[in-house]
């Protein structure tokens, strides 16, 4: 029996409680903010799922750390819905983003130095 990949679960559902995120941005007529927020949020796990099928160790760290990369940017949109007038609350996802950042972080420095060159 295969163990269950957390970080694939994990960025799933992160990338759920986004596109809901993402539509109550657009139901509030904030397309921009919206379509920004979602491609990179959705991009955290689409890149983890990605890397599990990758070429070779380097592959993996690449697709691992534009993961790193989509939830840094993430982030930077939750801040801006955080500090704007007239923006629904993200609630959670902001402490959901900066842990997935922290696994991922993690993930990325434990391959580089498991890596044989």
């Amino acid at each position: 029996m295969k163990a269950e990949n957390l970080i694939m679960k994990r960025t799933m559902e992160f990338s759920i409680s986004a596109v809901s995120y993402s539509e109550k941005l657009e139901s509030e007529r904030k397309y921009v903010i919206a379509k920004q927020f979602l491609r990179c949020s959705t991009s955290i796990g689409a890149n983890v799922r990605e890397a599990q099928e990758a070429e070779s160790k380097a592959d993996f760290i690449h697709k691992m750390s534009i993961s790193l990369k989509e939830a840094n940017e993430t982030l930077y949109w939750i801040e801006i819905c955080k500090r704007s007038e007239n923006y629904p609350d993200p609630g959670t996802l902001f402490d959901s983003a900066e842990e997935l950042k922290k696994i991922l972080s993690a993930i990325v420095k434990s391959s580089k130095q498991n890596r044989k060159y």
